[in-house]
This record gives structure tokens, C-alpha cells and sequence, in this order.
């Protein structure tokens, strides 16, 4: 049976290694240790944890786990959506900013005109988080 580091775990959640720590020492995720002392996750432990997540009992709502530094909270001003690609528009105080993504994640995250929206820039990317 494959066994997962803390730093692992985190990165296959999508989560900090603070935080994966905070969820075993909350005993929400068992752990054991190995002989050098670290502690470690089996992994079907983890796999039924990160389906739980999945479901909803996962991170805080107001928790954002993301490692693009760039933060645009905004509202969403418009969206356009075509067969397969959308585009979606984000006013941020002064700054507008448009993202090229799919149809799919605009229905997934639930974006409508009027909501609040996180638009994230890395490199040449915009990335949006819904608030």
C-alpha cells in the first residue's frame, strides 16, 4: 500500500501543507509514522478523504488555495459563451480584465452577471476563482 508525506497529500488536495497538517492533528485524516519519524497518510486513507472534500466537507468557504499572487476581486460585468469557449469580463476598481476559458468551467463555477469574482493573473493567464 502506497503511504503519502504530509507536503504530498497537501499538493494532491490542492491544499497548503499547514493545513493537511491541521486536518490530521484535527484527526479528520489518520495518520502513522514511519521509521524516520515523519508522518505519513496510507493511501486509500486518502483517497476516501479527498472524496469527502469533494462532497463538500473540505477547506473553509472563504479559504483560497491558489499559488498565482496576482488577486483582481471584482464583479463580473460580462460573460459571453459560445458552443464550447467563453469569455468573461471582470471590473476590479479601475481594471478591467477579460478571461478566455471554457464553457464548461463558466457553468461549473456558477458565474453569472452581478457576482463577486476573483480574477488571478500569472504570466499571461487569468485565471477566475468565484468569491
Amino acid at each position: 500500500m502506497q503511504s503519502y508525506t504530509i507536503g504530498q497529500a497537501a499538493r494532491l488536495l490542492g491544499v497548503s501543507p499547514d493545513t493537511a497538517r491541521r486536518w490530521a492533528d484535527a484527526g479528520r485524516v489518520a495518520t502513522h509514522r514511519d521509521e524516520a519519524g515523519r508522518r505519513l497518510i496510507d493511501g486509500r486513507d486518502l483517497a476516501a478523504f479527498s472524496v469527502e472534500l469533494a462532497k463538500g466537507g473540505g477547506a473553509e468557504e472563504d479559504a483560497s488555495y491558489t499559488s498565482v499572487r496576482n488577486a483582481f476581486p471584482g464583479i463580473v460585468t460580462a460573460i459571453k459563451l459560445g458552443d464550447v469557449a467563453a469569455q468573461v469580463e471582470i471590473q476590479a476598481g479601475p481594471h478591467r480584465l477579460v478571461s478566455l476559458l471554457t464553457r464548461e468551467a463558466v457553468e461549473e463555477l456558477g458565474l453569472e452577471v452581478g457576482m463577486e469574482a476573483t480574477a488571478r493573473v500569472k504570466s499571461t493567464n487569468v485565471h477566475i476563482d468565484r468569491v
